[in-house]
């Protein structure tokens, strides 16, 4: 079985994490919610209290497949000044594992080194801090193992792509039924 952990701050935005989460476990892929903040509670950018399977400092990371890192502000923010986030994005990177984000969210896997030379997309206004080879400005980009979201208008988009690359076009293509995506009727 596949892995996903998604990780959560303060100022997290809740749609573009929980539309991820929620695509992701109906195709059958587990998914870890870390906080990575003292607490396992976090107040997200519009004011929802979301609750995080676990905290980062006592997650175990060997078993995931995936990182992925959601928009929001000031979530980015905390995301970008957490070392130890930083640190691993690099560690999955280096061993050749998945990652994805969206919005601002692709600045944390940029300020990484993850994107140095790979074609990704975020949200307008944030192309210079994403140190990558190409801004492509599209929806949804994926290149190689990285795979990138303009914003939450493209999230559920998003999380099909990665359904698609985790379990097969088979499995992603069911989950576009299930939900009634508009491509679907």
């Amino acid at each position: 079985m596949c892995k996903v952990t998604v990780f959560i701050a303060d100022g997290t935005e809740e749609v573009e994490c929980l539309t991820i989460v929620d695509l992701l476990r109906r195709a059958g892929i587990e998914v870890r919610l870390v906080s990575i903040m003292d607490s396992e509670t976090i107040v997200s950018s519009h004011k929802v209290t979301i609750t995080a399977d676990g905290k980062f400092d006592t997650e175990d990371y060997s078993g995931s497949d995936m990182l992925f890192i959601p928009g929001g502000m000031p979530g980015v923010t905390n995301m970008l000044a957490h070392d130890g986030l930083i640190e691993l994005i690099r560690k999955f990177n280096a061993d050749g594992k998945r990652l994805g984000a969206v919005c601002a969210g692709p600045s944390v896997l940029g300020k990484a080194g993850a994107l140095e030379g790979k074609k990704a997309t975020c949200f307008p206004g944030w192309e210079d801090k994403l140190n990558c080879g190409e801004y492509t400005g599209a929806g949804v980009t994926t290149d190689g193992l990285i795979t990138t979201g303009r914003g939450l208008g493209f999230t559920i988009e998003e999380g099909l792509e990665l359904i698609r690359i985790l379990k097969g076009e088979e499995a992603s293509e069911d989950i576009k039924r299930r939900i009634q995506h508009p491509d679907t009727i």
